[in-house]
């Protein structure tokens, strides 16, 4: 069985978290371990209508944000990766100064270091120069960022479908198969 590690931070985008969550349900043979910020779970009472114990019911383990014995923590622990969805600046930038103050923020360091494909799904706009060199420092320690950025060749209007479309091309980051996305054949094969 694969494992992978969900962060949550305290961004706005819990809607598309809870649709990163429901669609890694549904992969066979995954094991989800969910790290979640406090900042997080207020952020999902003022924005989404979902009963906390309800999204943390998509995870098979909720490892607490302040646990820093937890398994996680440490690069001996296989697993495949970790999506930080949403990414707020503050956990970006303490994730790439490396200054790992919580599990969420130690659990990417480590992810990093031993160098499994680690997602971060940035939530602002716009972005300030502290952010765009915050996001260059990731990516020059091997993590990618994937603002969400819609692909409107689908031709979807709904919101869920385009956030399953994104999930889709967050799963092909970590090697996961699905059926989530609609590929692009060139502009014959539209």
């Amino acid at each position: 069985m694969k494992r992978i590690i969900i962060g949550i931070s305290g961004a706005s985008g819990m809607p598309l978290a809870h649709t990163m969550l429901l669609c890694l349900r549904t992969v066979p043979e995954l094991e989800i371990h969910l790290i979640m910020s406090g900042g997080a779970r207020r952020v999902l009472q003022t924005e989404y209508a979902m009963p906390l114990g309800e999204l943390l019911d998509y995870a098979h383990v909720v490892h607490e944000i302040s646990d820093m014995a937890a398994a996680p923590s440490s690069g001996s622990w296989l697993h495949s990766g970790m999506i930080v969805c949403p990414c707020s600046m503050s956990s970006l930038a303490s994730i790439a100064s490396g200054a790992g103050i919580n599990l969420l923020h130690r659990a990417a360091d480590v992810t990093l270091k031993e160098r499994r494909p680690l997602v971060l799904v940035p939530r602002e706009t716009p972005l300030n120069l502290i952010h765009l060199r915050n996001m260059q420092t990731i990516c020059e320690a091997g993590g990618i960022i994937m603002p969400f950025s819609p692909a409107f060749y689908t031709k979807e209007v709904a919101l869920d479908a385009l956030m399953r479309h994104f999930t889709g091309r967050v799963l092909d980051q970590m090697g996961i198969a699905h059926n989530l996305c609609i590929r692009w054949q060139g502009e014959e094969g539209q």
